[in-house]
Parts: C-alpha cells; sequence; structure tokens
C-alpha cells in the first residue's frame, strides 16, 4: 500500500478502529504508553517507521533523514527519559524538509510554540525546557530499529497515530487491518445513530438480554463470542 493510500484510508478512521482492525485480524495490538499524545491537539500521523535510538546527539537523527522517503515517521527512542528533551525546533523543520510526514518520541520535546508554528505532527511524552546534558555511546543499530514502550519497531513497521495515542502494525498486514477497521467503523456508526435516533439501545441492538440467557447455559461464553455470532462490532 503506498503512502497516499494509506493516509486516505486513515482520515477515515481512528486508532481505536486500527486496533479493533488488529484484535480481528489476530495481530498484536502494539499500543504505544498512554502518556504519547499530540503536541497540537487533533494532530494525526501515518507512516513508515524511520527509526533512531538518540544518545544525547541530535545527529542520529539528521542521519536518519539522509535515507527517509516522502511520509516517513521519525521514530524516536529517547528510552522515555522525562529528564531531558531529545528533539526541538530545530529538528522537527528539518524533518519538514527531509519530506517526513511527523515525528513520534519515545521521550520528551522542547521548544514548543516553535514545534507547533512549524505545523508537523508531532507526538511524545510532554515537554521540558533542557535538552541533553549528556552523551553516550552510540547503538550499532541505532538507525535500525527504535523501541517504544515495550515495543520494538523498524523499517518493516507503520505507525498510526491521533488524539487517543498511537500504535504500531506490520507494514505487510496493513490491507487486512485496514479493512477490519473500516467494516468496524461503519458498524459501529450505524450502532451510534440507531442509539442516537432512539431506535435501538445498544443493549437492543448487541442481543444483550440473549447473551445473558445463553451464558447461564454455557458459563465460558464471553460478550465478544456472543458480538461475533450477531455481527456487532464493539471489541470488549
Amino acid at each position: 500500500m503506498d503512502h497516499d493510500e494509506l493516509v486516505r484510508r486513515f482520515a477515515a478512521l481512528t486508532t481505536a478502529h486500527v486496533a479493533d482492525g488488529c484484535v480481528r485480524a489476530s495481530v498484536a495490538v502494539r499500543c504505544g504508553p498512554a502518556g504519547l499524545r499530540p503536541v497540537s491537539a487533533g494532530d494525526r500521523l501515518v507512516g513508515r517507521v524511520l527509526p533512531a535510538r538518540h544518545a544525547g546527539s541530535v545527529d542520529v537523527f539528521l542521519e536518519a533523514f539522509e535515507s527517509a522517503e516522502p511520509g516517513d515517521v521519525l521514530v524516536a527512542d529517547n528510552a522515555g527519559r522525562l529528564d531531558e528533551a531529545c528533539v526541538g525546533d530545530l529538528v522537527v523543520a528539518d524533518a519538514r524538509a527531509a519530506g517526513v510526514s511527523g515525528v513520534l518520541i519515545w521521550g520528551l520535546h522542547r521548544d514548543t510554540a516553535d514545534v507547533q508554528a512549524i505545523g508537523l505532527p508531532v507526538f511524545s511524552l510532554g515537554a521540558v525546557p533542557t535538552g541533553p546534558l549528556r552523551l553516550d555511546p552510540r547503538a550499532d543499530d541505532a538507525l535500525e530499529a527504535a523501541t517504544v514502550g515495550e515495543w520494538t519497531v523498524g523499517r518493516d513497521d507503520l505507525v498510526f497515530a491521533d488524539d487517543d495515542g498511537a500504535l504500531f502494525v506490520p507494514a505487510d498486514r496493513a490491507a487486512d487491518v485496514l479493512d477490519l477497521a473500516e467494516t468496524i467503523r461503519d458498524t459501529e456508526h450505524r450502532q451510534a445513530e440507531r442509539i442516537r435516533t432512539g431506535e435501538a439501545t445498544l443493549r437492543e441492538q448487541v442481543r444483550f438480554t440473549e447473551f445473558l440467557q445463553r451464558r447461564k447455559d454455557n458459563p465460558s461464553l464471553t460478550l465478544r463470542e456472543h458480538l461475533r455470532d450477531v455481527g456487532g462490532a464493539i471489541e470488549v
């Protein structure tokens, strides 16, 4: 799937839809930690991971931009540190100049006002005024993989991010996941409209009374199994 199609399809989805699509497709749901949020509310990100492990100097990010392809997302791994910012306005400006579609930081940013003025989507754990005050040895694979929370990702992965957070999907499974995410979205939209108009409560739509009766006969039955039997979309 090329980047333009990826952007077009994600524009009509949320990360929640994509996460539910992963569940349906039996793809591991690899969500970034809950603290990852856009610097500017409402910003969204989608693209191939451009990994870079920070060790105290921005040169690793500049080197990553040398091999960036249009639409890539810089995933800056600063080990989740909360004592320094590893990305500021100059790196974000250069990311934009390199054709990168956004930046996701497993760590902190700074220069918030200038970053917002640049207009490139940036996700991070928050902001702090200081940059790095140390310079550690750089890992040999600093441009091959990045860790975000418990997940290690690389060039074979895509990142999706919005106000709910971020998640990673293997690029070779993206079509399957997005197909299912779109089906879930459409079903949930129909369900929401029926609730809004007073046509049917959610309990009525998912035949919840029937589920309770079935569970009496089969105590191991889960709501998720029942929903799949009756065509519901909610993942619980």
